[in-house]
């Protein structure tokens, strides 16, 4: 009791500082639970003495993980990328895991040993790919479609290649009965699974969710997953599978949503667990003998996946630039690569010595993997003469389409939003462009004749291309606090004085949007707030002047009011950590008799918005005020500093 105790503390603060660490740097925190692993490990520190002690925890990670990819599975998005995804897809999975395959089969180590490194070989990281197109806003460029359509394939290639491995580790003579025995009670399994549990998943879950107990419903969505899963695994087949189809089968019910937020905790964590198992593996003292061969095999992995996915990609239409980034991009390893070479591992299809060498190359070419995105732009332009005239090509469309455009509105993102802003303009007369990156929405509108063109807003040569230096405004329609700072530095840095109007979705950037230059910036929420409270006040009889002059006062305010919220528990962890805190003053509270300007709150980084005394409200007293027992002082701030002022208030 008292070791599992030791070994669970020895997690806990080894993951707790490390993830700190990596996401204070911006990477992935998963290769901080990889790093965890190899410090805590039996080949480093030995804190962690025996992987088995984790491993069986560690396995209902790639459960869960497997169950987070089929309830994110839809028929139809894959029908509209199908292409990609079947076509680029297929091609780079196959092609990939075969070549891999063959250089270890030259290398006398079987084609067993082959099918585990072409398979983790093949993977590509879905989760740093995703989040660096996200921050980058090129998921709907044309290199980042070709990205997530790879991926997509990537995550569905996994199910067949778990059934595949343990088939082929039985191995002899048996290989093609193994694969046909696995492949009739794969069918068999998931056609009587998706043919009974679509008729049953979504009443039973209609009776669980009519309990309305969270707790109830959490037990259920643990219940289904993992029955599934065990269903499958005494099929002969693998957890991971009956968790895919798990997912499967609720995705298609309205609780999806709800089931994904639930399980998200459960998967995070035995996630974590799992990388933290594939890391302790690592022997980095034979690693360290083997340096040169890691390398050589970091080097051949990063290259022959950049060169086979850019070949790949020109095959399927793309130019040479937009090839080369899709390249550049899959050539790194993936959270599945990991999976793989695990389950390889369990079949004792890899030696020892050959393990340890995939799993580092696995390893750091997925830590060089952001890198490599970063520079792959510089890369694209240095090494690719043509991606310069495909550039100046789309530069002169939309310098051509903005040529007599003269005072007009330059508005950046064509969305909900953007398109809203449109109309207005059109029935005020008023000239607009709208730059956009989802070439299927540029298409539409341009075809409906509105002024839409293709462009990153957040590039100085396409500002300009759009008439910046003509223009009469610039509007930042999409909620993107650091894609809007590099479109406003742009404009501070071509032409000072141009007003910007900013959207952003809460209160909590508003400050360093206008210190970057915004002329205006509006907060979703707080517009939102502003406009119920302006209907709760006509509602209640309060004149309609009085309503608007209270509006236009809060928005003269610089939204003053309504900057910081008294958390609850509904509210998000992502959301602005400035609050709003009540403290009462108790008979002998220390504040009792002194002025507010007296209680130093400017060092205690809190400020007083308002103070309730004998059941009435003053917001913005005056630093002369005295406090008096019984009063009630609001305080602003951040939950660390907020506790500072209340014991100022206090203590003595």
């Amino acid at each position: 009791m008292h070791d599992a105790l030791s070994l669970a503390l020895i997690l806990l603060a080894a993951a707790v500082f490390v993830v700190v660490l990596f996401r204070r740097l911006d990477l992935p925190p998963l290769l901080g639970y990889l790093m965890v692993g190899i410090g805590i490990g039996p080949h480093a520190s030995g804190l962690l003495p025996d992987v088995g002690h984790v491993a069986p925890l560690a396995e209902f990670g790639v459960v869960f993980l497997m169950f987070s990819i089929g309830l994110e599975f839809s028929l139809p998005k894959l029908m509209t990328m199908r292409r990609l995804v079947f076509g680029l897809g297929t091609a780079q999975v196959v092609l990939t895991a075969f070549l891999a395959a063959l250089v270890v089969k030259l290398a006398a180590q079987g084609w067993a040993a082959g099918l585990v490194v072409g398979a983790a070989a093949a993977m590509s990281s879905t989760a740093i790919l995703g989040k660096m197109l996200a921050e980058k806003l090129e998921l709907n460029s044309a290199h980042g479609r070709q990205i997530m359509g790879v991926l997509l394939f990537q995550d569905l290639a996994v199910v067949p290649l778990l059934i595949l491995l343990p088939a082929v580790a039985a191995g002899g003579g048996a290989l093609w009965a193994n694969l046909l025995d696995a492949a009739w009670k794969a069918a068999v399994l998931l056609a009587l699974l998706l043919g009974v549990g679509q008729r049953l998943m979504r009443p039973w879950f209609a009776v669980v969710a009519a309990r309305r107990s969270p707790e109830l419903f959490t037990l259920n969505v643990l219940l289904i997953t993992l029955l599934l899963a065990w269903l499958t695994e005494q099929a002969g087949l693998s957890l991971a599978l009956g968790a895919f189809v798990a997912g499967m089968l609720i995705s298609e019910t309205p609780y999806r949503f709800q089931v994904e937020e639930d399980i998200k905790p459960f998967r995070d964590l035995l996630l974590g667990l799992f990388f933290v198992s594939v890391g302790a593996r690592l022997d980095l003292a034979l690693v360290w003998q083997q340096a040169a061969v890691v390398g050589a095999v970091v080097a051949g992995l990063l290259a022959l996946k950049a060169a086979l996915v850019a070949g790949l990609a020109r095959l399927f239409g793309a130019d040479a630039g937009t090839a080369m980034r899709t390249g550049l991009a899959l050539a790194g390893a993936g959270e599945f690569g990991f999976v793989m070479l695990s389950r390889g591992a369990e079949l004792q299809m890899l030696s020892p010595g050959a393990q340890q060498v995939v799993l580092a190359a696995l390893v750091l070419s997925m830590l060089a993997s952001p890198f490599i995105v970063q520079e792959s732009e510089r890369l694209v332009r240095r090494w690719i003469g043509s991606d310069w005239m495909t550039r100046a090509m789309a530069l002169h469309n939309i310098a051509v389409q903005t040529m007599g455009a003269q005072s007009h509105v330059i508005i950046c993102g064509y969305g909900r939003s953007g398109q809203n802003l449109a109309r207005i303009l059109e029935q005020e007369a008023i000239a607009f462009v709208a730059l956009d990156l989802d070439p299927r929405r540029v298409q539409e509108a341009s075809l409906a004749g509105e002024s839409v063109v293709f462009g990153d807003a957040a590039r100085t040569e396409v500002l300009l291309a759009a008439g910046l230096m003509r223009a009469a405004a610039v509007v930042v329609s999409y909620a993107d606090t650091h894609s809007a700072l590099r479109i406003l530095e742009v404009v501070r840095n071509q032409r000072p004085g141009m007003p910007v109007i900013v959207r952003t979705l809460d209160e909590a950037d508003l400050d360093t949007l206008r210190n970057a230059g915004a002329a205006e910036v509006v907060a979703e929420i707080m517009e939102g707030s502003l406009m119920l409270a302006s209907h709760a006040l006509m509602l209640l009889g309060v004149p309609f002047n009085r309503v608007l002059r209270r509006i236009r006062s809060t928005r003269e305010q610089r939204y003053s009011l309504f900057r910081g919220f008294y958390p609850g528990m509904t509210d998000s962890a992502d959301e602005e950590p400035v609050r709003l805190h009540s403290v009462q003053l108790p008979p002998g509270a220390a504040a009792i008799g002194r002025r507010l300007e007296d209680m130093d709150f400017a060092r205690a980084r809190v400020d007083v918005t308002a103070i309730r005394r004998h059941g009435v409200r003053g917001l913005d007293p005056a630093p002369q005020t005295i406090l008096e027992e019984g009063d009630v002082l609001v305080l602003k701030g951040r939950q660390a500093d907020l506790a500072v002022g209340e014991a100022l208030l206090l203590s003595a």
